[in-house]
C-alpha cells in the first residue's frame, strides 16, 4: 500500500475546519469516486448510475433537513495514483464532507488514508479486500469482503460442483485478485480438496496460454479465475482452446455484460459469487430494478446496486448525525441498521457489513440466479 503525503491545505481540514457544517450552507456536498474509464469502466458507470439514482431520490424528498445534496463525482481511471489525486481534490477543492467510493480495492487503498487523515467518512461501494477498512475508523464499505467471497466460492466448488482438484489464475498486480485466490485456496484445501495449480500473471496480459498450459497439466476439475471480466473472458476462451471442458468460477469482478460479449460460448456454464441478483423477488429489489430500468434503459448489475446502497447508507448516517461533522457522521455510521437492495447492513468491529452472497451462473448467455449463501 502506498503512502501519500497530506498537503498543507488538507492539514487545515485535519486541524478541524469542518467545511460543510456552516449552518448557513444551502447544500450538503459529498464526493463520489469510480472508474468510468480504464480497465473497469463498466463497473464505474454502473456505480455512478446507482449513486445518482439514490441522490435524486433523497433530493426529491427534500434532501437532508431541507438542504439539497450535491455530489461531485470523479473518475479514478482504475489507477491508484489517480485515485489519490481525485480523493484529495474532492476534499480540498470541492469541500466534500463524505466520500462514496471507490470500486477497485487498489484504488480504495490509495484513497482511504487520505480520508482517514482528513477525518472524512468514506464508504467503499465494492472494494472487497480486507485491508481497505483496516486503514482506519473513518473507512467503511457496503460490500462483503474477500475472505467470505473466496470461502463461498470454495464451498460451492467442493460441495455443489463436486470438484476435488482446483487450479487458480490471478493478476499479481491487483490486491483484489490475489486476495480472492488466496482465500479460495485456503478454504478449498481445508475442505479436503487439492489446489494443483496456482499461477499469477502480470497486469495487462492478454496471452494467458503459458499459465493455462502449466495449470491444466495437472487436470483440475475446476478453474478458479479471480480476475476482472475482460481478463476472465480471454482466459476462458484460451482455456477452452487448450481443451479444458470443466467449470470455471470467480468473484464479483465478473459482473459485466462484457463477460459474455467477449467470452461468448467459452463462459457458458461458468459461475461467480456476487452481491445481489436481479431475480431476487423481494419488493425492495424489484422496485430498484424497475426504477433503474426506467431511468437508464438497462438491468442494474451488482455494481449499480452497491453504488445505490452505499450512497443511501452514507446519507442515512448524515441525517441521523444531524450534522456533517466527520466525527459525528462516523459515529452514526457505526450504528447503521438499514435494509438495502443488497441485504441488511449492520457493521462489524472492522466496519464491514455482515450480509449474504449469491451464486450466479452464466446460462444461455445470461446471468441466472443459482443460490444464496448466508454468512
Amino acid at each position: 500500500m502506498r503512502n501519500y503525503a497530506i498537503t498543507a491545505a488538507m492539514a487545515v481540514i485535519v486541524a478541524g475546519s469542518f467545511l460543510a457544517c456552516d449552518k448557513g450552507a444551502k447544500e450538503i456536498k459529498i464526493g463520489g469516486v469510480g472508474p468510468v474509464t480504464g480497465e473497469a469502466a463498466t463497473f464505474g458507470v454502473s456505480t455512478h448510475n446507482g449513486m445518482d439514482m439514490a441522490l435524486a431520490e433523497w433530493n426529491t424528498k427534500g434532501g437532508i433537513d431541507g438542504k439539497q445534496i450535491k455530489m461531485s463525482f470523479a473518475d479514478d481511471k482504475g489507477d491508484p495514483a489517480e485515485a489519490a489525486t481525485v480523493f484529495t481534490k474532492l476534499i480540498e477543492q470541492d469541500k466534500s464532507v463524505a466520500i462514496v467510493g471507490t470500486v477497485m480495492s487498489k484504488c480504495s487503498l490509495a484513497g482511504a488514508p487520505i480520508c482517514q487523515n482528513a477525518k472524512i467518512p468514506m464508504i467503499s461501494t465494492s472494494s472487497t479486500n480486507p485491508k481497505v477498512t483496516q486503514v482506519g475508523d473513518y473507512i467503511y464499505r457496503v460490500c462483503f469482503i474477500d475472505p467470505f467471497q473466496g470461502t463461498v466460492g470454495a464451498v460451492f466448488a467442493f460441495n455443489d460442483l463436486k470438484a476435488k482438484k482446483a487450479a487458480c489464475i490471478f493478476d499479481v498486480g491487483n490486491d483484489y485478485t490475489k486476495g480472492l485466490s488466496e482465500f479460495f485456496k485456503a478454504k478449498f484445501t481445508a475442505l479436503g480438496g487439492q489446489v494443483v495449480g496456482y499461477e499469477g500473471h502480470a497486469t495487462g496480459t492478454t496471452d494467458f496460454k503459458a499459465q493455462l498450459t502449466k495449470v491444466l497439466a495437472s487436470s483440475p476439475d475446476i478453474l478458479y479465475v479471480s480476475d476482472y471480466y475482460n481478463d476472465v473472458a480471454l482466459i476462458a476462451k484460451q482455456a477452452r482452446e487448450l481443451g479444458f471442458k470443466g467449470p470455471m468460477l470467480g468473484g464479483d469482478g465478473w459482473d459485466s455484460p462484457k463477460l459474455v460479449e467477449v467470452g461468448g460460448a467459452a463462459v457458458e456454464g461458468t459461475f461467480f459469487t456476487n452481491h445481489y441478483s436481479q431475480d431476487d423477488t423481494s419488493p425492495m429489489v424489484q422496485a430498484f430494478v424497475k426504477s433503474y430500468q426506467a431511468k437508464y434503459g438497462s438491468v442494474p448489475d451488482a455494481l449499480a446496486a452497491l453504488g445505490y446502497d452505499a450512497t443511501n447508507v452514507m446519507l442515512d448516517a448524515i441525517k441521523r448525525a444531524g450534522s456533517t461533522d466527520g466525527e459525528k457522521v462516523k459515529a452514526a455510521m457505526k450504528s447503521t441498521d438499514l435494509q438495502t437492495v443488497t441485504g441488511k447492513v449492520k457493521f462489524d468491529g472492522d466496519r464491514n457489513p455482515v450480509k449474504s452472497a449469491v451464486i450466479i451462473e452464466i446460462k444461455g448467455g445470461k446471468q441466472v440466479f443459482r443460490t444464496t449463501v448466508n454468512p
